[in-house]
């Protein structure tokens, strides 16, 4: 299972990377800086902590098997969740309500908080060689 969430985890990150480059590189081209914060989580939570997380599991064995899979789901959909959500929240792309808004910014941001601490727990629950 770990082998699978690593390699996912890892696919994840490198769209996320993509994203955060191209952005980068738009707000470079246009010289407007209004992606900055957009930009800077996409790279930082999606990009960095995503792969983190993948390679963690490509080099540790975790005793909790269940808990990756819970792991995982709430690190994409929280990585997804809290940059779609500030996307929303900032850039106002679709004209979006604002309350709908800032609830999906807030759960996406709050399911990337318990992603985590989730974290926190499978890394003290790794096999001792």
């Amino acid at each position: 299972m770990q082998e699978k969430w690593s390699l996912r985890l890892i696919r994840i990150s490198a769209v996320f990377g993509l994203i955060g480059a191209f952005l980068g590189s738009h707000m470079a081209g246009s010289g407007s800086y209004a992606f900055r914060p957009i930009h800077a989580h996409i790279l930082v939570v999606g990009w960095l902590s995503v792969f983190a997380w993948g390679v963690f599991y490509k080099l540790y064995q975790v005793r909790a098997k269940k808990l990756v899979a819970v792991h995982g789901w709430t690190a994409i959909i929280g990585s997804i969740g809290l940059t779609a959500g500030m996307w929303f929240q900032f850039m106002q792309p679709f004209g979006l309500n604002e309350t709908f808004s800032l609830i999906f910014y807030i759960v996406g941001g709050s399911v990337l908080l318990l992603s985590f601490a989730l974290f926190i727990l499978i890394a003290f629950l790794v096999k001792k060689n």
